[in-house]
Order: C-alpha cells, then sequence, then structure tokens
C-alpha cells in the first residue's frame, strides 16, 4: 500500500474523516494541509529529502480566507505538483460537478481517479486507492463513467484552454501574444490568436469572447 500520503483540504472535519479511513491502512504516514502553497512545500521538500509522496489526495476548492496564496485551487495544486512529480498519484476529492473539467483532467492524465463527496465517499475513496495501487492507472467509479460519456465535451486543444484563461484574466490580444512566444509557441502571432479565438466562438456559437468565456466557465473549461 502506499507509504506517504498528502492531503490538500481547507476543511478540518473532512480532513479528519479522510484520516481516519486511511488509519485502516497500517503503516502509512498521512500528512495534511490546509492551503495548496504549503501542499506544494511539502511536495517539493520531500523531494529534496528523497522521501517523495507516493499519494497527493486533493479537493479542488478552497476557500479564500486572510492568508496570501499563490495557488488558489486544487487544479492549480496538481498542475504544479505533476511538474515536478510527474509519477506521483493523484486523486480529487471534491464536491466540484463540473464534468467537462474533470474529464479535461483525465484525458491531460493530470490525475489517477476522481471521487466525489457525499453518503458513503469515504469508502469510495479507499476503493480508488486500492484501485490505482493494484492496477496503477485511472480509476472511473461507475456513475461518473455513465456521466462522463454522456457529457457534452467539446475537443478542443491545451493551448485553447490556456487562450481562455488568459482572456478571463482581462489579457488583451497582444499581451497574450507576447506570452505564446516566451513558451516558444508555433502560433503565437496575433493574427494567429484572433484566428483561434474565432474558432472558438464558432466552436461555441458565442456572441462574442465574453459570451465565448461565460460559456466555458459555464461548462467548467476554465
Amino acid at each position: 500500500m502506499f507509504k506517504k500520503v498528502l492531503i490538500a483540504e481547507d476543511i478540518d472535519t473532512i480532513s479528519l474523516g479522510v484520516i481516519t479511513a486511511l488509519e485502516a491502512y497500517p503503516n502509512m504516514e498521512i500528512q495534511h494541509s490546509k492551503y495548496c502553497d504549503d501542499a506544494l512545500l511539502k511536495i517539493k521538500k520531500a523531494l529534496i529529502d528523497q522521501e517523495p509522496y507516493d499519494l497527493l489526495i486533493s479537493d479542488l476548492s478552497f476557500k479564500a480566507d486572510h492568508a496570501a496564496t499563490v495557488l488558489s485551487s486544487g487544479e492549480e495544486l496538481i498542475r504544479a505538483v505533476r511538474e515536478i512529480q510527474p509519477q506521483i498519484n493523484i486523486i480529487v476529492y471534491s464536491i466540484e460537478d463540473r464534468l467537462a473539467k474533470i474529464k479535461n483532467m483525465f484525458e491531460h492524465n493530470l490525475i489517477n481517479a476522481y471521487v466525489s463527496k457525499g453518503r458513503n465517499s469515504t469508502q469510495e475513496l479507499k476503493k480508488a486507492i486500492e484501485n490505482i495501487y493494484i492496477n496503477g492507472g485511472q480509476y472511473v467509479p461507475e456513475l461518473l463513467q455513465s456521466l462522463l460519456r454522456e457529457a457534452s465535451i467539446f475537443e478542443i486543444e491545451a493551448q485553447d484552454i490556456e487562450l481562455l484563461n488568459l482572456l478571463a484574466k482581462g489579457c488583451s490580444q497582444e499581451e497574450i501574444s507576447v506570452h505564446f512566444r516566451n513558451k516558444n509557441y508555433s502560433s503565437a502571432s496575433v493574427s494567429s490568436i484572433e484566428k483561434r479565438i474565432n474558432k472558438l466562438k464558432i466552436h461555441f456559437n458565442s456572441r462574442n469572447i465574453t459570451h465565448l468565456i461565460s460559456q466555458t466557465k459555464d461548462i467548467g473549461l476554465i
């Protein structure tokens, strides 16, 4: 069984429930972080100490408080963790129900499993942990499998999602062009970005950029 597990969760009662469920596994070292930044620091330190975590269990939503943070969501944490420790196993344990976001995370190999918080969810979490440990790869609960198959998910590229996120932050096409050039993207010119935006507007039948951002937020792509 996994030897070292980090739980990223900002609600104490949920963390305690997860910890209690994991105590069924002997010799498992369990640690907890209320903030995404702190969780990332723990993972970095564990790598430096050559005692890496085997498993990260993270919520997707973290409520803002007085503490200043760089990472504000579980998805940002997961992406940051994948960059520094690609082989770590990651389970999302969340009430998040935006299927497009969940499917996108599976398809881009950001997560190994998703478990929805609710009745008997700790048992489902244990089932996910055991399946990943024994079989590797990804584990999708049966109910979620059918929902994801039924979900209307648009096939767009990772660069399109990045473009949408930058537009949502208020970046101009010129600023996005500079950002893409700095990342050495082949299609980084302003004209290429304009074509991408128009393609997305047609794809989503959007009236304008504001409508496009609203639609993609609603289905969980950004």
